[in-house]
């Protein structure tokens, strides 16, 4: 095939991706200098399409940002009123006292937002300061410089047909060059996959682990609806299963929002992540609050849950990995918005100076820096343990050691259990089918509980069908051959919208195939698969979900 010629452009820095990390860089480096020229490239139809998080928000970051944002008009209006963590059985739930938690997990001076609606605002806030945000515009490839550093990214490929040819309406994008190129894509995009590998930015860092998170919008009766209130449980229904737990958050409009995360280190690969979650909404506690409601809206996002021993080197030649391409989650806080906000302030003060000082694609290791001796590392440092506790001891173990270890970093600044490690990845913490027995789930009911591709119409999620699977299997012979055959393919059940199915027919070979329409855009199969053998890519701009307030 001829190469591509394609037009290009250039910048001082090029964003990737309109999350509150990329956005908040964009802005910091126009607050910096008015005459930078900035870019922001967004794979969504429209900036908070692809934004899925829970939130309740620590404004510490926005703060920082946009001291004035109330002023502004930002949608961060529901104040956290009250806090409750439950531990739930099968049929009741123990409360457990807020008095033993640690300061940093207090919610009170925190908001209940929908950070699609944040990042909808801080948007408007970027381009009022003369930004250009691009929409609908995926990055496919990053462009090297002859130096090996970053230099840009490719934008906007449209048209392919399945097989990867180029169709009648094939546009080929643009390069857009800049002195400093920002990943700021969420939980394993793409291109910090590749940066990551390819600067071995992992080499000091231990293994990256994950969570998957399912939540649904719920509109319920205004008699049950308390704005503010914020809800935390673990427990059942996974007992010894499976780490996690769900969080229910009653903003205002008498919504709520329902949501349930699952470790992925999880071991049986009968585990039905998004089942277990359904199965949640039936406990009494839950049952009632949603009965004689209506669900909205559905979505599901991997979650970075390594925390600081897992945080990559954030700088490589010509860039920075920002957010949650880093991993700058706080898991026992279950909050990673407000160090996103500050990762992309710190990036663009760093790229501020260097641009100044006449320099471009080199390394910003100011940025490196600040990130592990400022704010971000001050929150990461002191829940560090939790996740490696729960992991290898489990839920109670974790609440315990894990308390006393935060308890006494938030007092001392240090942790007595030191910096622990986490193991085994997500993929090889999966075992054989043989060691463990299928779980039997019960059927959705439609209307506390639904099945996968009920709810995911309930995501709006949108795929040209004529272009290539974005979900690429490195061998097209080992779900069968070997996922099927030694852990009865957990592909089918870890995804939370559908994509993988094996068809066994009478007579016929079992087949596996990827319905990548339903994808809505996760990345569970690229963190889970047991064999890694699924890489996720871009598909083309605009395709996806297309969250109205998540």
């Amino acid at each position: 095939m001829a190469e591509i010629e394609r037009e290009s452009m250039e910048y001082d820095v090029v964003i990737v991706g309109a999350g509150p990390a990329g956005l908040s860089a964009a802005i910091r480096l126009k607050q910096l200098d008015a005459d930078l020229q900035v870019v922001v490239l967004e794979k969504g139809s429209e900036v908070g399409a692809h934004i899925l998080s829970g939130a309740v928000l620590d404004p510490s970051g926005i703060d920082a940002l946009i001291p004035d944002w109330k002023k502004k008009g930002a949608p961060i209006t529901v104040p956290v009123k009250k806090d409750n963590f439950y531990l739930l059985g099968e049929a009741g739930q123990v409360r457990i006292p807020n008095f033993p938690m640690p300061p940093l997990m207090n919610n009170h001076g925190n908001y209940i937002v929908s950070m699609g609606n944040v990042c909808r605002w801080m948007a408007e806030q970027a381009e009022e300061m003369g930004v250009e945000i691009f929409p609908g515009m995926a990055c496919s490839e990053l462009v090297y410089g002859e130096n090996g550093e970053v230099k840009g990214v490719v934008a906007g490929e449209f048209g392919k047909e399945a097989d990867g040819s180029h169709g009648a309406n094939y546009e080929p994008g643009m390069e857009l060059y800049g002195k400093y190129v920002f990943l700021s894509e969420g939980v394993r995009g793409s291109l910090s996959k590749e940066v990551i590998v390819k600067y071995d930015l992992s080499k000091n860092s231990d293994v990256q682990k994950f969570g998957i998170g399912m939540k649904e919008i719920w509109e319920i009766d205004p008699a049950k609806h308390k704005e503010g209130t914020v809800t935390h449980t673990m427990g059942w229904p996974l007992g010894s299963n499976a780490g996690g737990g769900s969080f229910i958050y009653h903003l205002d409009n008498n919504q709520v929002y329902v949501g349930f995360v699952v470790h992925l280190n999880y071991k049986n690969p009968y585990i039905f992540p998004y089942m277990e979650f359904q199965r949640f909404k039936h406990h009494p506690m839950v049952a009632e609050l949603l009965k004689g409601g209506k669900r909205v809206a559905y979505g599901a996002r991997a979650i970075s849950e390594g925390g600081w021993q897992s945080v990559p080197k954030t700088c490589f030649p010509g860039g920075a990995l920002l957010g949650c391409s880093a991993g700058l989650v706080n898991v026992p806080r279950i909050k990673g918005n407000h160090n996103a906000m500050l990762s992309g302030k710190a990036a663009a003060e760093a790229a501020y100076a260097a641009i100044s000082d006449g320099r471009s694609g080199d390394e910003l290791t100011a940025y490196e820096a600040d990130l592990k001796s400022g704010p971000v590392a001050k929150d990461l440092k002191r829940v560090r343990n939790v996740k490696p506790l729960w992991s290898k001891l489990g839920l109670t173990a974790s609440l315990v050691l894990g308390g006393f270890d935060m308890w006494v970093a938030n007092i001392t600044g240090l942790n007595p259990l030191g910096s622990m490690k986490h193991g085994k990845n997500d993929a090889q913490a999966t075992e054989e089918a043989a060691k463990h027995k299928p779980i039997d789930y019960p059927k959705p009911d439609g209307t506390l509980s639904f099945d996968r591709l009920t709810n995911v119409s309930f995501s709006m999620t949108n795929h040209e069908e004529s272009q290539p699977a974005h979900l690429h299997l490195a061998d097209a012979s080992i779900p069968i051959a070997i996922n099927l055959a030694k852990y009865a393919e957990p592909a089918q059940r870890y995804c939370p919208a559908g994509v993988y199915e094996v068809v066994e027919e009478e007579g016929k070979e079992p087949r596996f195939l990827i319905n990548f329409q339903n994808c809505v855009h996760c990345k569970t199969c690229d963190i889970k698969d047991p064999s890694q053998n699924i890489t996720w890519v871009t598909p083309q701009g605009g395709d996806g979900p297309n969250y109205p307030n998540m």
